[in-house]
């Protein structure tokens, strides 16, 4: 009798438990701070790991700040040392929840959705409202994400020198498709 009441049960946690998180190393971040009437200034970091919990909404993302390239190396150069101060603040982290997500209404048609979390980044902290549309094709979930933040609301220095060539408003869109 106990091993009839134990099975059941037994199978029943392993099921709780199968909701497993989506992990992706190659999830993309373009950020662009561009001003026009000036060289654009915009990086890409295609190895960001991005983690979706299909079961409950939530998401996370961590992007080493190293990993933006740039079309010019000396730009590159002054985001990492200028700027980020990549060496003192190496990552940026963003953990949020899709709102109202439920699996079972996504097709192969965009849907939109808001995501409200937490970003990390250069030292500070700041909370975080995004668009996102997400499709599902297949096994195949796509997640795009667009929202802008203000460097000087995480203190990331921008001389005065280059400040009209520089816009504050930043504008960053992540891709991650995860199967």
């Amino acid at each position: 009798m106990r091993k009839i009441i134990i099975m059941p049960m037994l199978l029943a946690s392993f099921i709780v438990f199968s909701q497993e998180k989506i992990v992706t190393k190659s999830a993309a971040i373009t950020f662009e701070a561009s001003v026009p009437s000036f060289q654009p200034v915009a990086g890409t970091n295609s190895n960001v790991t991005f983690v979706f919990n299909p079961a409950t909404g939530e998401v996370a993302s961590l992007a080493l700040m190293k990993g933006f390239q740039f079309e010019m190396a000396l730009m590159e150069e002054h985001f990492n040392e200028n700027y980020m101060e990549t060496d003192k603040y190496p990552k940026a982290i963003f953990r949020g929840q899709i709102e109202r997500f439920d699996i079972k209404s996504l097709t192969e048609d965009y849907k939109d959705y808001i995501i409200k979390g937490k970003l990390e980044l250069h030292g500070k902290s700041k909370d975080i409202k995004a668009t996102a549309k997400i499709t599902k094709t297949g096994p195949r979930i796509t997640i795009i994400s667009d929202f802008d933040v203000n460097a000087s609301e995480f203190s990331i220095p921008i001389p005065s020198l280059i400040k009209y060539k520089l816009d504050d408003r930043v504008k960053i869109q992540i891709i991650a498709v995860l199967k």
